[in-house]
């Protein structure tokens, strides 16, 4: 059958219309966030943040960044230290001595206006139980953990990566897409200025939206014996990292890690111009902000050295 042009033409933009529409309906079935709350020193705004993880099997084992893990281990010691620093404040008399004192105990914790003095976390919409115990195992080099739910049940997710079989399709000019939860909307927390502490409340929204990103593949990042990642046209967004990378079929090709700072070399110091008849001056340095993933061959290699089950599409 002949097509003419302009029907080529809608062809490809058709095609080009829903290129990932499908893969982002696929891979949200697997892929869920971390709600983060938290707290800095002398301060009562809560900060709201987020993370991703997705699954790759149905017995509730999923993989997510190392450092989104390391955050979420040291939430514990974190709101201890706290608690310990508001006890020994509670017992300093209001003298002459007050604000030494209070300032003597502040070094001692090592607390400052950008310290942060309490973390709570949540794993969303993972599984119906109220409570939730896991395990992690992090990678000795790279930025990747897996994630154990232990005594597994009543699973809210629907499906499960499904992560590329032969890595060689991989090149550069491939099209790529990242999904994760940046742009936190969730506001169901509040400061307890009885209990000087953060705290989730049963008000507010409890849900962020899913925020997909693409990019083109432009280079792969060497490790030291193997292909260690992945790098992407465009930048990974904040809340993305542990977020899952994909092809317009679904199929997991890595996870988004981290975000590189490209110097483009285009500087400006004092660069005069005129905008709408008056001369202003301006400086800038540009950067190009470029995603870094981990590749899909070293996450299944660690899935398979800890004898995690995990599956393949062609």
């Amino acid at each position: 059958m002949y097509l003419k042009p302009c029907s080529l033409a809608l062809l490809f933009i058709s095609k080009q219309d829903i290129m990932f529409v499908h893969a982002i309906e696929e891979v949200s079935k697997f892929t869920r966030p971390i709600h983060t709350i938290s707290r800095n020193f002398n301060q009562t705004t809560v900060n709201p943040g987020a993370a991703t993880l997705f699954f790759v099997n149905e017995d509730g084992c999923a993989v997510t960044c190392k450092h989104v893990i390391d955050l979420i281990a040291n939430r514990n010691a974190i709101n201890e230290h706290y608690r310990k620093y508001k006890t020994e404040k509670a017992l300093i008399g209001r003298n002459n001595k007050y604000n030494q004192r209070i300032k003597a105990l502040e070094e001692a914790y090592h607390y400052k206006q950008d310290v942060l003095v309490q973390l709570q976390d949540r794993f969303m919409a993972v599984t119906s139980e109220p409570q939730l115990s896991y395990r992690w195992i992090n990678h000795p080099k790279y930025d990747l953990s897996i994630l154990i739910i232990q005594d597994f049940k009543n699973s809210l997710y629907q499906s499960y990566a499904k992560f590329l079989k032969n890595s060689s399709v991989l090149k550069q000019g491939k099209f790529l897409c990242r999904l994760g939860f940046p742009f936190p909307e969730f506001s169901n927390f509040q400061y307890n200025t009885d209990k000087d502490d953060i705290e989730w409340t049963q008000t507010g929204i409890s849900d962020s939206p899913r925020f997909p990103l693409e990019g083109m593949l432009t280079r792969h990042i060497q490790g030291d014996k193997e292909i260690a990642g992945i790098e992407l046209s465009t930048p990974g967004l904040r809340g993305q990292s542990g977020g899952p990378l994909f092809d317009t079929e679904g199929t997991v090709c890595g996870m988004q890690s981290s975000t590189n700072h490209l110097h483009l070399g285009f500087d400006m110091k004092n660069f005069e111009y005129n905008l709408n008849g008056v001369k202003i001056k301006v400086t800038n340095q540009p950067f190009l902000h470029v995603g870094h993933c981990i590749h899909v061959d070293i996450i299944k290699k660690f899935l398979l050295d800890n004898k995690i089950k995990f599956y393949e599409k062609e």
